[in-house]
């Protein structure tokens, strides 16, 4: 049976909202209309000052909550009164929500993320199911990353083994095997664009590194490099998830700090584009060494300089899930429409192999318009 569902994600750049209705079957998903929204830039400020520890972190926390449910809602409506869809024949909204602290790895593990899914249903009508990460978790996992499912079901091949790169805020990884009989796997691998964007933004107040013109200019300092990938997380074992707690600029100032010397931030920039590349060429390599094909989707995806050094460094050619479909800009949304309709057909939607939870479990909080 074809349903359309409405799919919003905002991931760890904050750099847009992303926003998908799809038609979806249980043997197919197709975009059928796709809209990026922009984030007030007020508001990008509250969402980073939120990702560390701070004063009066509660009432900012649920003032943010608000807002940001307000801005999920607008964006959802703005792409529903562009598309030929009417609100009633959708039949859910799947939204990620924000995240603003993921600690997997503490004693008491936990995840949060906000963008009130109530107020989205009621500014919408729209049933809407959200909150998606904490049952993996409940289960024991690390609540990410969870899009590998979604991949599966997109992606798979059954001659050719593949890797689903996504490279948002942080770079991660879906091993599909040709061969069915082996389990998917997948994790972070660390940073993807968050420590890029951090970096331009100090030094030369832009939100991004356009086609990685900045990177590309310079050269690599080999010193700071293996000092940043001295960071445990890459040596860590899957399963494994990452966030801006754990990457951030304060991080990388103090690796530069640890080097003793001074180096120019064009070569920094370049230095840490090439922290992104190899981090993810050698978890390919290590843990996914028979890949033939690689398929990226994301922000990162727009990043020349970036794709040329994961290409040099894997000798795999990086090819966009344009090619497959899909809009690189678009498969997450896609991923978390595709979520709301497991979580209301009662489908499992996480993968233990990949996230380290005891067993399957249904995925999502659903408000009923």
């Amino acid at each position: 049976m074809s349903e359309y569902y409405l799919g919003l994600m905002s991931g760890t750049s904050i750099d847009a909202i992303d926003v998908v209705i799809a038609n979806i079957t249980e043997h197919e998903i197709n975009v059928v209309a796709a809209h990026t929204h922009s984030i007030p830039l007020k508001t990008k400020q509250a969402i980073f000052d939120l990702c560390q520890p701070g004063e009066n972190e509660i009432d900012r926390m649920g003032e943010l909550d608000h807002q940001l449910g307000k801005l999920f809602a607008e964006a959802a409506n703005r792409l529903i009164e562009h598309s030929n869809i009417q609100p009633e024949d959708i039949r859910a909204i799947g939204s990620h929500g924000q995240t603003i602290r993921h600690r997997p790895d503490i004693s008491t593990p936990f995840t949060l993320q906000i963008g009130n899914p109530a107020l989205i249903c009621q500014l919408c009508n729209i049933t809407t199911v959200a909150d998606f990460r904490r049952a993996d978790m409940a289960a024991g996992g690390q609540g990410a990353p969870l899009v590998p499912a979604f991949h599966d079901a997109l992606f798979s091949h059954n001659t050719k083994n593949r890797v689903i790169l996504n490279i948002g805020g942080m770079a991660n990884i879906s091993i599909l095997a040709s061969d069915s009989n082996i389990s998917i796997s997948g994790f972070d691998t660390g940073p993807g664009n968050v420590l890029l964007n951090a970096w331009i933004s100090h030094h030369k107040q832009q939100a991004y590194d356009e086609n990685g013109a900045w990177s590309a200019s310079s050269t690599i300092d080999e010193t700071l490099l293996n000092t940043l990938l001295a960071h445990p997380y890459f040596k860590k074992q899957p399963p494994k998830s990452t966030g801006r707690e754990t990457f951030d600029l304060s991080w990388i100032n103090n690796v530069i700090e640890q080097t003793e010397k001074t180096i120019k931030p064009s070569i920094v920039q370049s230095t840490l584009c090439e922290l992104t590349a190899r981090s993810i060429s050698d978890a390919i390599k290590v843990h996914a060494p028979q890949t033939s094909e690689i398929l990226i989707c994301g922000g990162g995806s727009h990043n020349r300089d970036l794709i040329s050094r994961i290409e040099r460094l894997s000798q795999i050619e990086v090819r966009p899930t344009d090619d497959y479909g899909i809009s690189v800009d678009y498969v997450e949304a896609a991923a978390f429409a595709w979520f709301a309709r497991q979580t209301l057909h009662m489908e499992t939607a996480n993968l233990p192999s990949v996230t380290g939870a005891k067993r399957p479990v249904i995925l999502g909080a659903i408000y009923p318009a």
